[in-house]
């Protein structure tokens, strides 16, 4: 990537100010969408799905046209934690999808195409997700709609197109089975038209409303946590860029510095490979009707002890989608998590302490994954089959001298898990804070993350969805 493209993206990161849309007019904007468009969600038992049923001999929850995604069983052998083995319904769609967004230069800074999307299983009916958000069946129209707006733009076949960033990149390693979209962003030359629905926005307003609950959409955060914004001499080139010691400074230099990290690039891939070659991980697809400690009645398929998630059924009535009105399955957590990284200075950068995570659905058995990341409450007491490492700096912060830097809570993908957040957090610990660590767990620069970023499979999307929300003004 050529630094010009780097340098737009540190300048429209570090833009709030935007005549075409202002962070006071985009609340009314995001308001007037929900109100004027008719959106119904409601649960219904699985016998009302239309065009889905369960597969008479393996009990797999499926689509009539064999596409979209379906709900299986899988049987897990590991030597990774306490549980040895176990079986659990998950989400298979192989299918590579698009999540794109596309970019102009408007009044000389970075412009993102963002558009207010409601999806069936969205905590608060409206986010805001990329221009464009398709799974494959989607977007080759087997539901028999509309095409997606704007998906001519990311069909290689238009030549005021440039290509800024693209990437395949995972899904929720415990919810599909080795699930991947491909992330992109384009910039666009010529004139464009706004659609209903769209706005634009820069870079800092995206990170500005990341500060906010549940505002921008999973699939947004994924793509634009992989921006690359450069190094020192980037920020060098930024005018009337005003250095200090503030946090967000302090992040800013986190993202560009390339020298004081604690460990090289070469150490950090030693320790995943050697970790990866520890690791076993056995996944075998069974049938949805073999899997053990769960069961199904006529609303949800759901664990014994109702932990970790369930499976529901829901009739969605969107007004402004494809089709207006369908069936599917949606995938309900059995309560919020929390997701968090612990951040510390050390040689006067900070780093992000990051945990190798395993989880059955992982594309390369290994990801890494926020200090701390418990999806389904189970992280409390007598609820966990495990001890969550450095949980009570992340649930008690003052009594360990940590201090909290970010919070909010941030959703899940809409399109499958039912009004799903988990509680984001950064936490900033101290100089007592012991820097060597458990085997699992290892100190990285924010630059050295986005080096890892580029390539795919490293970091899981909850780390790219955490960082997404690192922003530096």
């Amino acid at each position: 990537m050529n630094d010009d493209i780097k340098y737009n993206f540190l300048k429209s990161a570090l833009t709030i100010e935007n005549p075409l849309m202002k962070l006071a007019d985009f609340f009314e904007w995001l308001n007037q969408k929900k109100k004027e468009t008719y959106h119904k969600i409601t649960p219904i038992p699985f016998s009302e799905m239309e065009h889905w049923g369960f597969n008479p001999q393996t009990g797999n929850l499926e689509h009539s046209s064999g596409k979209f995604f379906s709900i299986e069983g899988i049987y897990v052998k590991t030597n990774w934690g306490n549980v040895a083995e176990w079986s659990q319904p998950i989400i298979n769609q192989p299918e590579i999808g698009f999540l794109g967004i596309i970019t102009k230069k408007i009044n000389g800074v970075l412009c993102f195409l963002m558009q207010a999307k409601i999806e069936p299983g969205n905590i608060n009916a409206v986010q805001i997700s990329p221009t464009l958000q398709a799974t494959k069946s989607n977007y080759t129209q087997v539901h028999k709609g509309n095409p997606p707006l704007y998906l001519e733009y990311f069909l290689d076949k238009r030549n005021d197109v440039k290509v800024l960033l693209d990437q395949l990149q995972s899904e929720q390693g415990a919810r599909f089975l080795k699930k991947r979209n491909r992330n992109i962003i384009i910039e666009v030359s010529s004139e464009i038209e706004l659609k209903e629905n769209f706005c634009w926005l820069t870079l800092g307003q995206i990170k500005e409303l990341l500060t906010h609950d549940n505002i921008i959409n999973m699939d947004t955060r994924t793509v634009i946590s992989g921006i690359p914004f450069g190094d020192i001499t980037t920020l060098a080139q930024i005018e009337n860029y005003h250095n200090s010691d503030s946090y967000e400074n302090s992040l800013l230099l986190s993202e560009l510095d390339t020298n004081n990290a604690l460990y090289s690039i070469e150490h950090i891939i030693s320790w995943i490979t050697r970790l990866k070659s520890y690791a076993e991980l056995e996944v075998e697809k069974i049938p949805l009707n073999s899997i053990k400690d769960w069961q199904k009645d006529e609303y949800s398929i759901h664990h014994n002890q109702h932990k970790y998630f369930s499976v529901i059924a829901v009739k969605a009535e969107i007004g402004n989608r494809e089709v207006n009105s369908w069936t599917q399955p949606l995938v309900k957590s059995a309560q919020e998590g929390i997701i968090a990284f612990i951040i510390k200075k050390i040689n006067g950068v900070y780093h992000f302490l990051v945990q190798a995570k395993l989880e059955s659905g992982n594309f390369d058995i290994i990801e890494l994954a926020p200090t701390v990341q418990c999806l389904t409450g189970n992280y409390r007491k007598g609820l966990s089959e495990y001890e969550v490492e450095f949980l009570e700096y992340v649930l008690e912060p003052k009594k360990h001298g940590a201090k909290i830097c970010y919070s909010a809570h941030q959703s899940e993908e809409g399109g499958r898990f039912f009004e799903e957040q988990n509680q984001n957090m950064i936490i900033e610990v101290g100089e007592e804070f012991n820097n060597y660590l458990p085997e699992k767990y290892i100190w990285m620069t924010l630059n050295q993350m986005k080096t890892f970023i580029k390539f795919n499979n490293y970091l899981n999307i909850q780390s790219r969805s955490l960082l997404s929300a690192v922003k530096f003004i």
